[in-house]
């Protein structure tokens, strides 16, 4: 059976979210409903929905209107089986000493690097993403050079990726939240299968005012891959659960926003150590004065 999406744009967050909840009650009824931040740096948002059968145009023109978005766009999805799909397209990554990789690609696996395991359904979060690569580089630079984390915390962790890198090398428990609770399940699972359940503490939480995460501070590393408007409203936070000379890894970021994220963290207290750049997006290495 054929899948039909249709996405339009607005200026505001409230109006999209709006637009989205108006939506949960069209016919005929949505399958799923989704507002997403444009990672252009515009500040616009998308409105996803998604149906079993055609939508009328005319009832979504007129959604469209009243909610003041663009005409919807509508296109028939075909049957994919995306599992499949991302194994075959989805190579292994090596980021420095690290090697990231699927089930599938077991055999691959390197005797001289640190394995990562990452199941090809959870795609975001694999490596493949700069964001997470330029944050392993990071990670990978800071170790060669003699540094080493003793209290962690991965912010926004999704697949635990970088939290499970850490704890590797370095032999250590780390933190690791996500605001989403299916990723915080994804992380628990991630953490079991490369050996680390030990060693990966995983929580809901968003930001640090979460109870576990508030008892651990303060960090001498903190991961935060997400975006931009979060990374700018976690500022006080993460200065305030840094220690001095310690780091934090930050990536999710355009490079077109890397100016911006970094004037708001050295107005904070930090230094900027390194600005990595893979394809469209930024990777900023900060030490707390």
């Amino acid at each position: 059976m054929p899948t039909y999406s249709a996405l339009t744009t607005l200026d505001l967050k409230e109006s999209a979210e709006a637009l989205a909840e108006a939506m949960e009650d069209f016919l005929p009824e949505p399958v799923g409903v989704g507002v997403f931040e444009i990672e252009d740096g515009s500040g616009r948002y998308e409105v996803g929905v998604y149906f079993e059968e055609e939508p009328d145009d005319t009832e979504l023109a007129l959604m469209a209107a009243i909610y003041g978005a663009k005409p919807f766009v509508v296109s028939e999805v075909p049957e994919t089986d995306w599992v499949a799909h991302v194994k075959r397209e989805l190579q292994p990554v090596e980021a420095g000493r690290f090697f990231v990789y699927g089930s599938h690609d077991a055999e691959k696996v390197p005797a001289d690097k640190v394995a990562l395991l990452i199941e090809a359904a959870m795609a975001f979060g694999t490596g493949h993403h700069g964001t997470t690569k330029g944050c392993l580089l990071a990670l990978d630079r800071l170790d060669r050079a003699g540094y080493r984390g003793k209290n962690v915390a991965d912010i926004g962790c999704g697949t635990a990726v970088l939290a499970m890198a850490a704890a590797a090398i370095w032999n250590l428990p780390v933190i690791a939240s996500d605001i989403d609770p299916t990723a915080v399940d994804v992380a628990r699972a991630n953490a079991a299968a490369n050996g680390l359940a030990d060693k990966v503490i995983c929580v809901e939480a968003a930001g640090f005012a979460q109870s576990d995460l508030k008892a651990r501070a303060p960090y001498d590393l903190v991961f935060a891959n997400i975006l931009k408007g979060p990374l700018l409203a976690l500022v006080p936070d993460i200065a305030a659960n840094i220690c001095p000379g310690g780091y934090a890894i930050l990536s999710g970021i355009l490079n077109t926003q890397a100016e911006e994220v970094a004037t708001a963290y050295k107005r904070a207290g930090f230094m900027l150590a390194a600005r990595d750049e893979i394809s469209e997006w930024t990777t900023l290495v900060l030490r707390r004065a």
